[in-house]
């Protein structure tokens, strides 16, 4: 755990907790925190039970935010992208009026990008922190946006160029974790939307306004995961037809080789007859000649289907 006061961004680390019970006289308080702190943070801050209990859980929470008496709740989904899969981590976050407190489970690079913003800025109040720490999580869904959008082109042009059999099942899993994502989006939109237009005591109503922007960026970035979903969509309707493509190609492969060879067996089945006398049979250059007919009509007729690019 780790307790900063930040004063028109500044940081100043310190080592006692106590320190942040009281409001400084500039500033604010930021106490970033593990879920293993709440236990001491609980009762010196008096955060609800029912909010430390939805940190502890170990189900998956739902983006949302919660009112109380002296100090709000709210948790929102940060995104990763690694590896080509997607990641949501909680951000976990309670808001006083002289501090703000974050709970992670997991490093979240958010917090970390967060804080030259902070200086620059000159931030010195914990709504206006919570501002750029929303801000930086939502602007973090574009640049993953990004990173699947050329995935889902670069996985488009494989299966147009050679189709492997673990593209379908990259296409599944592509499209479910789509889905997944966007399942959250809908309430993390829902929770900015409350931050911008709700009556809330412990946000400046200036700063509110500001939420109407990130409230629009998620809105966009909604639009934009469900035309990956369309996206995914004709991704299949490819991959469906390259398989159809190459099974005609294959099949055209093996009609033009029986072709080829439907008069050499017409030749040999002739020849294969108990006949007393059949042209050639007692000649010495007789199996010669038969086998050089033999080639030049294969040969010619290879030729001829490839000039008609039958092959």
């Amino acid at each position: 755990m780790k307790i900063r006061r930040v004063n028109r961004g500044v940081f100043t680390l310190l080592d006692n907790l106590d320190e942040a019970l009281v409001p400084p006289s500039e500033g604010f308080y930021w106490i970033d925190a593990d879920l293993e702190d709440l236990s001491v943070l609980q009762p010196k801050f008096g955060l609800h039970d029912l909010a430390v209990e939805d940190c502890l859980s170990e189900e998956e929470q739902r983006p949302k935010l919660e009112i109380y008496d002296d100090h709000y709740f709210l948790v929102f989904n940060s995104i990763r992208y690694d590896d080509k899969e997607i990641f949501l981590r909680a951000l976990n976050i309670f808001l006083g009026r002289h501090y703000i407190i974050t709970v992670t489970g997991q490093k979240i690079n958010e917090l970390r990008t967060v804080k030259p913003i902070l200086l620059e800025e000159e931030v010195d109040s914990p709504d206006h922190f919570l501002y750029h720490l929303v801000d930086r999580v939502v602007d973090n869904y574009f640049s993953v946006a990004d990173r699947v959008e050329d995935h889902i082109e670069n996985l488009e042009e494989e299966i147009l160029m050679n189709i492997q059999k673990s593209h379908l099942n990259e296409i599944i899993r592509l499209r479910r974790e789509i889905l997944w994502l966007k399942k959250g989006l809908g309430p993390q939109r829902d929770v900015i939307s409350m931050l911008h237009k709700r009556n809330l005591a412990l946000i400046d109503d200036e700063l509110q306004q500001y939420f109407g922007d990130i409230y629009e960026n998620m809105v966009k970035i909604s639009e934009t995961f469900e035309t990956f979903r369309d996206l995914i969509g004709n991704l299949r309707e490819a991959y469906q037809s390259s398989v159809d493509n190459k099974a005609n190609e294959t099949m055209r492969i093996f009609t033009v080789i029986a072709a080829i060879f439907m008069p050499l067996t017409f030749i040999t089945g002739i020849y294969g007859m108990n006949f007393e006398y059949i042209p050639g049979m007692d000649s010495p250059y007789g199996s010669v000649v038969l086998l050089t007919l033999m080639a030049i009509l294969g040969g010619g007729m290879f030729f001829l289907f490839r000039k008609k690019k039958w092959l």
